[in-house]
């Protein structure tokens, strides 16, 4: 099983912004959000299931300021939806692995 990559603030403009190759969802989260913690196994299923197609990032926002806020991220999680560096999509909160999947179906077809 690939595992989600953690992204830094260093990183995400070259494995987001710049990728061109692959759609990407980012998940904005903190390692005390409940919610946060309730979909990571979801999040980590559909990195899987869609690896090579969709690549999966997460950004713990505590330690990593800059991408939060340049995109409004005030709630967590929150997920944003890239393809070919442009943010297409984004919600936030706790969603179910059926709406996560939805939502990544959207973002290929795009």
């Amino acid at each position: 099983m690939k595992q989600v990559e953690e992204l830094t603030d260093d990183l995400f403009e070259e494995r987001v912004i710049k990728n061109n190759q692959r759609p990407v969802v980012v998940d904005f989260y903190a390692v005390w959000c409940g919610p946060c913690n309730q979909v990571a196994p979801i999040f980590q299923e559909l990195a899987s299931e869609y690896a090579g197609k969709v690549d999966f990032y997460k950004i713990n926002v505590d330690d990593n300021h800059h991408w939060a806020s340049r995109f409004d991220v005030v709630s967590i999680p929150t997920f944003l939806f890239f393809k070919d560096g442009v943010l297409k999509n984004r919600i936030s909160g706790y969603m179910p692995k059926s709406s996560l999947k939805d939502l990544v179906e959207q973002l290929i077809s795009s």
